[in-house]
């Protein structure tokens, strides 16, 4: 059987981490930033981690983990 192949998407977007968690950068980062107030800018910054459901998804996307 051939390897299953990873999606180009995630492996751009989304990092495991040691536990298995999946991070992702937060949305909503990278126009338009001077209608939103300082605070949602401060509290976005950097990534943050997925809910369980959505980590689901994303595993079945990169079938091997990812480096």
């Amino acid at each position: 059987m051939p390897k299953m192949k990873t999606k180009s998407g995630v492996k751009k977007r989304f990092k495991f981490t040691a536990t298995g968690k999946v991070k992702h950068g937060v949305a909503g980062k990278r126009h338009r930033l001077i209608s939103h107030n300082a605070k949602y800018i401060r509290q976005n910054r950097g990534t943050s981690v997925l809910s369980d459901s959505d980590a689901g998804h994303v595993r079945l996307w990169a079938p091997y983990g990812l480096k």
